[in-house]
Parts: C-alpha cells; structure tokens; sequence
C-alpha cells in the first residue's frame, strides 16, 4: 500500500481556518507541482475564499455531493474540480474536517517551470497569460479531477507560504468574480489580490444564470 504523505504540521495549522481568513495570506504564496514532466511553480496573486453551506456562492452551499466532498476537509489538501466542459480549477481545502471552506487560487505568475508551463498552455501570448484566470492556473500547473483531494507535502505538490505577510496596503478586495446571485455581491467581498500585479484576472460579474466557480 502507498504511504499517504504528511501534511507539514505548520501547513496544517495555518489554514485550520475560515477560507476568507486565510485568503489574503496566501497572497505571495508559491504553490509548486511535480509530475513526470517536470516542476512548475505559481506565485499566488489573485484568490477568492468560499465558506460552504453558509455561503450562497459556494459549491457547498446546498450540502456534501460526489462532486465537492474533498471540499469537506480536512484542511491541507486541495479541491479541484471540472468546468464549463473545459477548464480544472483548483482550491486549497482550510478549517477543519467536515466544515466546506475553501480559497479558489485565480491567477499568479509562474515563477520557475516556465518552459513546461508554456507547453502545456500553447494558447498563451507571453508569460502574463500563462496563470492568468483559475482555468490557465490549473493548466500551467498539470492539475486535474486525478488530483482532486491530494494533499501537500513535500514532491509531487507543495504550498510554501510567504516569510512576510503581502502587505495590507498591497492588498485589494471585492466581489468574487462571475459568480451569480447574492454570492456574487458587495455582501461578499472575498475576492483578494495584489494591486499593481499584471497577472490578476479582470473583474466580470457574472452571466444569467451562470453558476458558481469556488
């Protein structure tokens, strides 16, 4: 039987927390993947936090499925999940087992891998398009539904946190972006990224009757 790897016990404790706690201090973050191709590494800039059955944005909101059970924790391991018939997108999985909180990664800059990541995304214009939108980051990266529920540890996926909080007046929030209904609102402003990055996403509300991304 394959050994199941640890969770760093620091990892572990830092997102033992609400999602849209931890959310902003993932900005800066470097989230790695390893596969038989190679390494690729993304600095977090752009994230959205999802609080579950208490948050009507949420892939959660209605209760446990199939589909978003690795949402349901514990923390230390990440959600991904299949959309409109094209896109993976990938969530970090924080708080504790049982409670569906989440933070959906949008965009960041690919920091080393670059050459792997430009094959696997051969759409890309230049190295800003590369992780540019939840879809593109997934993509550069290699994840897939197969890594649905996989935890970090050192190899194969690794989330190494920044030595210094991004500071506060880098840091913008709003609304989470294309997300429908009240989720999608002001009341909800769980979107967060770094101010002056090239990477982040543009804002787009959402489209009638578009479901939600996190």
């Amino acid at each position: 039987m394959e050994a199941v790897p640890a969770i760093p016990g620091a990892l572990l404790k830092w997102l033992a927390r609400p999602a849209d706690v931890v959310a902003p201090g993932l900005l800066g973050a470097q989230l790695l993947r390893t596969t038989a191709e190679g390494s690729v590494g993304v600095r977090i800039t752009e994230v959205e936090a999802y609080l579950g059955e208490s948050d009507p944005g949420s892939h959660a909101f209605r209760g446990q499925t199939n589909r978003n059970k690795a949402m349901f924790g514990p923390a230390g391991h990440i959600y991904v999940y299949f959309t409109y018939g094209m896109h993976h997108c990938v969530n970090i999985v924080c708080g504790h087992a049982g409670i569906a909180t989440g933070v959906l990664i949008r965009a960041g800059e690919v920091t080393h891998g670059r050459e792997l990541a430009y094959r696997r995304r051969t759409s890309a214009k230049n190295d800003t398009e590369l992780a540019r939108g939840p879809g593109r980051l997934a993509q550069a990266l290699g994840l897939t539904l197969a890594d649905n529920g996989r935890a970090f540890a050192s190899g194969a996926l690794e989330l190494r946190l920044p030595a210094t909080p991004a500071p506060a007046a880098h840091v913008r929030s709003g609304p989470r972006v294309g997300v429908s209904g009240e989720g999608g609102t002001d009341s909800y402003p769980w979107r967060f990224w770094l101010e002056g990055e090239k990477t982040v996403s543009p804002y787009r509300a959402a489209k009638p009757r578009r479901r939600s991304d996190g």
